[in-house]
């Protein structure tokens, strides 16, 4: 499985690719929507994670972008990660087009019951990390 975690934060990038290796995920890096946009456009992934605050676009906006997609990449599977705990987010979130809100610190076991509900929603795929 291939994921793209697109977050300002290197040190959160670097924790989150560290788990996920544990899953035998490989995971793509973007340090800013913009960047995670155009990795978009020229990969393929199967999920995304999108970090909510990050300087120039914010992941709410970003996830639109992806969303007001014409092809099949705007079905991608969307996890936001965010530290905010505002009470309107995960409805703000979900909104936009996130099928999970997964709070930072991110926690492992957290981490892989999002991505196993949002894969399932998406495709079925009930096994992921077998």
């Amino acid at each position: 499985m291939r994921v793209l975690f697109v977050d300002d934060n290197t040190m959160n990038r670097l924790v989150v690719k560290n788990m996920l290796s544990a899953g035998e995920v490989e995971m793509v890096e973007a340090e800013d929507a913009e960047s995670g946009l155009a990795l978009i456009e020229a990969d393929y992934f199967d999920l995304i994670l999108m970090d909510f605050r990050m300087p120039g676009m914010d992941g709410l906006a970003a996830i639109r972008e992806i969303r007001a997609r014409a092809d099949d990449k705007a079905q991608l599977p969307i996890i936001m990660v965010t530290a905010d705990d505002g009470s309107d987010l995960r409805a703000r979130a979900m909104a936009a087009g996130a099928g999970e809100l997964l709070p930072k610190p991110v926690q492992m076991q957290p981490l892989f019951d999002a991505i196993a509900e949002v894969l399932t929603r998406a495709n079925g795929d009930a096994a992921v990390f077998d």
